[in-house]
């Protein structure tokens, strides 16, 4: 790291972090392609671990229990998506101190975010296992679907803290700059639960069989082995957002810093929980179609997956290396950064929904056999709905730059107009005229719409300039020899 480009130097106190990748420098092509390209591999390998246990599960247990594992995991998500936006948070403020070359920033973002991650995870945990019949009731889960949800959903959620845990780890690298990290130990988690899984359900070797509970069991296993290990890691490398000695002080939250972590986590978590919703309740129709239809939805869902990675990955990419160039006072860089990432989520998305689309059912047979009645559903799906990801590539990426700008509240307002009025609207309003096709036809209305908004917006910033709330230092208070620095 070449400190003759420090823009403000380090904070009073601090040294300067042993980055992975200095992102604040060079051409902003490159760089971005090497973030965001361990970070594609690692989503990769997450969604090439859910596709395997529903494959598992699908030829295994069968539809009834892949349409049980589909409702389970909707709820999950929306539960945790307002931890997932307290993730990005996190992300984003370690960024833009790493780009202030503030170590001691870093850390105490990292030990707030950790204490704030245990309590919500142990909230989040107890309520998700009362309310879960609840919770599956309301999604009108298939009848033959509901018993094996309930067992699925209950297993899952005991293995929610350690999955949390590992997420902000995984995240906080992320922000110092350090992407091959969570690769690896993202590798780690899927080899884990992919191996475990069908050893669970069918009682391999000393274990009893246990069905779908033994799939949720296994990925709760690797969610609690993985962080571990990822532990160890931060430690024996001494990296960037490791807490030692003093600094485990941090863990005792600042309040001030605790409300920047949840004023700008909130908002972006409840972007997910808008688009999870929008989602249950179009999945509520689903369910009315029958378990064929439900299961077919879920393996286009898991395919979808797929389309999104790279989309994904570069939007994490373009959010981080934004934060780090606020960070460091070099704003010249934040629209170039967003134009090539636009451009790199896009290609990519449309060469795979091309793949995709042309070697359809032999993908799909992979999940439920070549017999199946639900294959001709799921093709059917696919073709109808899948071109809309191209809009959710512009939008995300566009999205990843304003919110590393402090830009979160505004890109809520266009999630809930473009999936409430408009999804939704057509999804049952279009119901009686178009049938099961206005619910598949509402996912691309709903991307359209969001990816016009989000040009809009992004323009709408450019020219308003340096936002002053995503420039000002998060003033934390003295450094970690200071007994009374976090006295709250």
């Amino acid at each position: 790291m070449n400190s003759g480009h420090d823009v403000d130097g380090p904070r009073s106190g601090a040294s300067a972090p042993k980055l992975a990748q200095d992102l604040t420098q060079g051409p902003i092509g490159p760089a971005l392609l090497a973030f965001a390209l361990p970070t594609l591999i690692a989503s990769i390998l997450q969604s090439l671990g859910g596709t395997i246990n529903s494959i598992w599960v699908g030829r295994i247990l069968g539809e009834d229990a892949l349409a049980a594992t589909v409702n389970g995991h909707m709820i999950y998500y929306l539960l945790i998506s307002l931890v997932f936006g307290v993730g990005m948070s996190v992300t984003i403020l370690v960024g833009q101190a790493v780009g202030r070359r503030d170590l001691d920033g870093t850390r105490r973002v990292m030990g707030t975010a950790t204490t704030a991650f245990v309590i919500i995870a142990a909230i989040v945990t107890v309520l998700g296992w009362a309310t879960a019949p609840q919770l599956l009731s309301i999604m009108g889960t298939p009848e033959g679907a509901s018993d094996l949800g309930l067992v699925y959903l209950r297993m899952i959620f005991l293995g929610m803290p350690g999955g949390l845990l590992f997420t902000l780890l995984t995240m906080g690298l992320r922000g110092s700059g350090d992407s091959l990290s969570p690769l690896w130990f993202t590798f780690l988690c899927v080899l884990l639960d992919s191996v475990l899984n069908p050893v669970l359900i069918l009682g391999i070797g000393p274990f009893p069989p246990m069905g779908i509970e033994g799939s949720a069991l296994a990925w709760a296993i690797a969610q609690y082995t993985s962080l571990g290990a990822l532990l160890v890691w931060v430690y024996w490398r001494d990296l960037p957002i490791r807490l030692r000695r003093a600094e485990l002080r941090y863990l005792r939250p600042n309040l001030k810093l605790f409300a920047e972590i949840i004023g700008k986590g909130l908002p972006m978590g409840l972007q997910l929980i808008v688009w999870m919703v929008s989602a249950m309740s179009v999945l509520s129709l689903v369910n009315h179609e029958g378990v064929l239809t439900t299961a077919a939805y879920g393996v286009a869902q898991q395919l979808w997956a797929y389309i999104q990675l790279p989309a994904v990955a570069v939007a994490a990419a373009v959010s981080t290396m934004t934060a780090q160039a606020i960070g460091a006072g070099k704003w010249q860089r934040v629209p170039e950064i967003a134009r090539i990432g636009v451009l790199w989520s896009v290609v990519p998305t449309a060469l795979i929904i091309l793949v995709l689309l042309g070697v359809d059912d032999a993908v799909i047979a992979l999940f439920l056999g070549h017999g199946s009645p639900a294959l001709p559903v799921t093709k059917h799906i696919v073709w109808v709905a899948s071109w809309g990801l191209l809009f959710m590539a512009v939008s995300s990426v566009l999205f990843g730059s304003l919110r590393a700008k402090g830009v979160v509240f505004l890109p809520l307002v266009i999630i809930i107009i473009a999936m409430f009025p408009l999804r939704l609207g057509l999804a049952f309003g279009g119901y009686a005229w178009l049938g099961s096709d206005a619910l598949w036809l509402s996912l691309p209305a709903g991307m359209i719409a969001t990816c016009v908004m989000s040009m809009m917006l992004f323009r709408q910033e450019q020219r308003r300039g340096v936002p002053l709330t995503a420039v000002d230092p998060i003033e934390t208070g003295p450094g970690p020899a200071d007994p009374t620095a976090l006295g709250v």
